[in-house]
């Protein structure tokens, strides 16, 4: 029997990195993951213990039934024998780690958007202040967007795969069929008015997303200058003054709806549609079309990494209403994940996702 990959979670507490810890643990071609927290943070950045607060991945400990999770450091991943590294980690601590990583012959699947943008005035939204502006330059080039639906032949040979944003996965996947076919009027400008569960935002509490604020209330936010536009305009080749993107705040834990509005160049009929999304994703094992005029819902891709998209074409042929739906911390997130792990190691996509 061939031996297990070996692979390790660093941010394994936050939520995208307990559903990727969740998922490895079961795969049937990995090992239990070595789970790893930042050194700088507490335990679990609470009093009480990760095995009150956590108790998805207490029991998985070595011995006296403690956390498995270990502060990180390069030494623990060479003691492991670690292959692949998955970053559930702040952008900026996955943009300082990752030239070493490299260095060290390490694979790796970042999750946060270190490395997904290859324009400057794109990934100027980050901030980003390199130790080695030549090294970060070439690793950018290197990475390869983790979208399995469009790069997957890129993905298999890659050693540095940036997992895509959760909104920006479900905007593309509605949008790069019907670009690739040529069938929208982009000088006409596409909306697409995009809502995430309260999870979208991470684990770290802020004003904006306590239980507060976020209870009985809807909200837009980030408006013009949401860090995931860029993928947007990057992945479909639009630019600036084609496309409006707006994020909502839904008060749920998880989940995405995108509502995509485009004009198309000329008069089409549903059927058009339908055959041009379902040509496209022929044999995508985890994007699902819904005929037309059923739409998806959050509630059906919830807890599934799926992303499901449905349509709505005006009478007049012309006006065209896309509705994306995914889980943002499975398809947009922690799934995706590991629907990229194996493509990179020549696996069936759906291991460990059914």
């Amino acid at each position: 029997m061939a031996a297990k990959l070996k692979t390790a979670v660093l941010g394994a507490t936050g939520y995208s990195g307990l559903e990727l810890a969740r998922l490895l643990g079961r795969h049937p071609r990995t090992d239990a993951p070595l789970l790893l927290r930042r050194s700088a943070e507490t335990e679990t950045g609470e009093s009480d213990g990760h095995g009150a607060r956590l108790p998805h991945i207490s029991g998985n400990g070595r011995g006296n039934g403690h956390s498995p999770v270990q502060p990180f450091s390069w030494s623990v991943l060479e003691q492991h024998g670690v292959e692949l590294l998955f970053l559930a980690t702040p952008h900026a601590v996955s943009r300082e780690l990752v030239p070493e990583a490299i260095a060290r012959g390490l694979r790796i699947v970042d999750l946060s958007g270190a490395w997904r943008l290859k324009q400057e005035q794109h990934r100027a939204v980050y901030g980003f202040k390199d130790a080695n502006a030549q090294t970060a330059a070439e690793l950018t080039e290197r990475a390869v967007y983790g979208l399995p639906e469009l790069n997957s032949d890129r993905i298999s040979p890659a050693a540095l795969v940036a997992n895509p944003g959760c909104y920006a996965t479900s905007v593309i996947l509605a949008l790069a069929p019907l670009l690739s076919a040529g069938i929208v009027d982009c000088d006409r400008g596409i909306i697409s008015d995009s809502k995430s569960g309260v999870s979208g935002a991470g684990k770290e509490p802020t004003a904006r997303t306590h239980f507060v604020s976020v209870a009985d209330n809807f909200s837009a936010y980030s408006v013009f200058g949401h860090r995931h536009t860029g993928e947007i305009l990057e992945q479909l080749a639009l630019n600036s003054c084609q496309l409006i993107f707006t994020p909502h705040l839904l008060p749920i834990p998880r989940g995405i709806l995108s509502t995509i509005y485009v004009y198309l160049k000329r008069e089409m009929t549903a059927d058009e549609i339908q055959s041009c999304l379902h040509d496209f994703y022929n044999r995508k094992r985890w994007v699902r079309i819904f005929p037309a005029p059923s739409l998806p819902e959050i509630q059906f891709s919830a807890h599934t990494n799926y992303c499901d998209l449905g349509f709505c074409l005006a009478r007049d042929g012309r006006r065209l209403v896309v509705v994306s739906c995914l889980d943002n911390l499975l398809k947009g997130a922690a799934g995706q994940a590991v629907q990229n792990m194996n493509l990179m190691y020549g696996w069936d996509e759906a291991e460990g996702l059914q």
